[in-house]
């Protein structure tokens, strides 16, 4: 599908490959607004899965221009030869976004942590009621967002998380 792009003049279609690429490797997409006066909702869909396929079969393939020229019949010179200059200008970027989709096992990574004691009391038993409580703030990245998680844990609960990470970290060290 492909063949859309002839609708978008030469500099538009260089322009809206590059934000192709952008999303492919986790920026801003092209968005949909800026073209909804081309195309229809059910085209601009099969434009972005065809050139994000497009993009991605050349790069993870190694196709030569040739071959990527065979992909894009249909498509005017002018056009196709846009196409191709965006492939070239970006496939190392391309490559890289690509082997991190497949490489990674979670998007979620800990960024950094800190943590607090305090000590909780009860309004009722101030004078015997002396409960520890730890108060941990990770900061974690999913899928390029940077969140904060806080979470407060008595003396029992953290032995449970203290388990469980150990446990994990035994299971990372056999893979390995």
């Amino acid at each position: 599908m492909v063949v859309l792009l002839n609708r978008l003049p030469l500099t538009d279609c260089l322009q809206l490959c590059h934000r192709v690429v952008d999303g492919l490797c986790g920026r801003e997409p092209p968005r949909r607004c800026d073209y909804s006066a081309t195309w229809s909702l059910e085209e601009w869909l099969q434009l972005l899965r065809s050139l994000t396929a497009l993009f991605q079969l050349a790069v993870g393939s190694s196709s030569s221009d040739d071959e990527v020229q065979a992909g894009l019949a249909g498509l005017g010179s002018s056009h196709a030869e846009a196409v191709l200059s965006v492939l070239r200008a970006r496939r190392d970027e391309i490559h890289h976004a690509l082997l991190d989709k497949t490489n990674s096992i979670s998007s979620t990574t800990l960024q950094d942590f800190d943590w607090q004691l305090k000590l909780a009391l009860s309004s009722d038993k101030i004078s015997s009621l002396h409960t520890p409580l730890l108060r941990l703030s990770l900061d974690v990245r999913e899928d390029r967002a940077l969140r904060s998680v806080t979470m407060e844990m008595n003396r029992d609960e953290l032995n449970t998380l203290i388990s469980s990470l150990e446990a994990a970290n035994k299971v990372v060290l056999q893979l390995k």
